[in-house]
């Protein structure tokens, strides 16, 4: 029975421990290869994300909708693109959807918005390095340094929308 204790206890210090936290550096995450990438087929390195402020957003494509509105809301404040950008890094494993169709989607997705990265996730590494929820849609706000500045998952209120957007305006006049 101890062991048995010992060992759940184990298991969620692991899990909280690789949760993200305000406050404290983004760790690192490197998708490549097999695990995905960036839709040219490059690897998609959190590193590379320093030096402007960024929204990433990391979605199962089944929740791709759940925040359009506050990403519509969110291109309407035309943040000055030399100190932002935005991230949609999609879960393929939280799907049905087969990777080819998802794959397609995003490589149109990269030519309409060319100044948004699109990451495929083909092995929920953010789910595992960062710890954010499986089978859902996560945002995360993370400042030119790569400190965690804002995390949620699930859809945002819209009474949230002002004071994220003020956070990245605050984010932005610090550069």
């Amino acid at each position: 029975m101890r062991v048995l204790i010992a060992a759940a206890v184990s298991v969620l210090l692991s899990i909280s421990a690789s949760a993200l936290e305000t406050g404290k550096k983004l760790p690192a995450l490197e998708i490549s290869q097999n695990d995905g990438g960036l839709v040219d087929g490059n690897p998609f390195k959190s590193e590379d994300l320093k030096g402007k402020v960024t929204v990433i957003f990391y979605v199962d494509p089944d929740k791709k909708d759940l925040n359009e509105e506050f990403v519509e809301r969110l291109k309407e404040e035309k943040f000055d693109r030399n100190h932002y950008r935005s991230v949609a890094i999609i879960n393929m494993q939280a799907t049905w959807m087969p990777n080819f169709a998802i794959e397609a989607a995003l490589k149109s997705k990269q030519k309409k918005f060319p100044n948004a990265i699109y990451v495929k996730d083909k092995a929920k590494k953010g789910v595992e390095v960062w710890g954010v929820s499986d089978d859902d849609a996560n945002i995360i706000v993370i400042d030119s340094d790569g400190i965690v500045r804002y995390v949620r998952s699930g859809k945002i209120p819209e009474s949230e929308y002002e004071t994220i957007f003020s956070l990245i305006r605050n984010e932005i006049s610090k550069l």
